[in-house]
């Protein structure tokens, strides 16, 4: 299989170049950026890629967009920030060849305390128990699942809790066994405790019929 890794950035100067170098080494079949008017160095350097796309801001508009130009068996959909280990792409491959519809990676906070390492562990859990993936724990599955159920709704915050849910019903969803490094930048902006209370709270609400886009103004960009 090969695989197509979208990232969808917005001021992601501070840890683009990096995060670009680091994939190469994973050896996919391409990289694309997909831009949503980024206002400092982005796009500079997201010119190494194999494309950069740019298009309104939104992560679901930008990772659609991704998709739509992606020519990979496998969809990958990551965050700037996050950092894959060694034989993630490999790893992701063989899940779905055993039959996983979707997936993620193994969740580690770039961050040390007993906190985190709790953080890590409901990360993970919750989707092996529930099916529901955050984004920043790399979700991937086949491009033509990916087209069959229409891609991400069309929101500002949650896209990922939603296309979960869709994915659900057409299978399995699996935990690669390789993890994935996400900053801990918001969790030290706000504070850990605060800002896990806020993501529960917006996931209460969300289930309870709240629109995500009203619940955006709630969750800002942290950069």
């Amino acid at each position: 299989m090969s695989v197509s890794i979208i990232l969808p950035t917005l001021n992601e100067e501070s840890c683009l170049g990096e995060a670009l170098r680091l994939l190469r080494a994973q050896r996919p079949h391409e990289i694309l950026v997909a831009d949503g008017g980024s206002t400092d160095a982005t796009c500079a350097i997201a010119v190494v890629a194999d494309r950069l796309l740019q298009g309104v801001r939104g992560r679901a508009a930008q990772m659609n967009l991704g998709a739509a130009h992606a020519t990979g068996d496998v969809l990958l959909f990551l965050h700037a920030d996050c950092r894959l280990e060694p034989g993630a792409l490999q790893a992701a491959e063989r899940c779905l060849r055993r039959g996983g519809a979707a997936g993620c990676f193994q969740m580690r906070v770039d961050e040390v305390g007993a906190v985190y390492r709790m953080i890590d562990f409901c990360a993970t859990a919750r989707v092996r128990l529930t099916g529901l993936i955050y984004g920043d724990q790399g979700l991937f599955m086949r491009r033509d699942l990916f087209e069959r159920i229409g891609g991400f709704p069309p929101l500002q915050l949650m896209e990922d809790v939603f296309i979960s849910k869709t994915l659900r019903r057409h299978g399995r969803i699996v935990v690669a066994p390789r993890r994935i490094v996400v900053s801990a930048r918001r969790w030290r902006k706000t504070g850990v405790v605060p800002q896990t209370l806020r993501n529960w709270a917006l996931t209460a609400l969300a289930a309870g019929g709240v629109s995500p886009d009203r619940l955006a103004a709630f969750y800002p960009a942290v950069r």
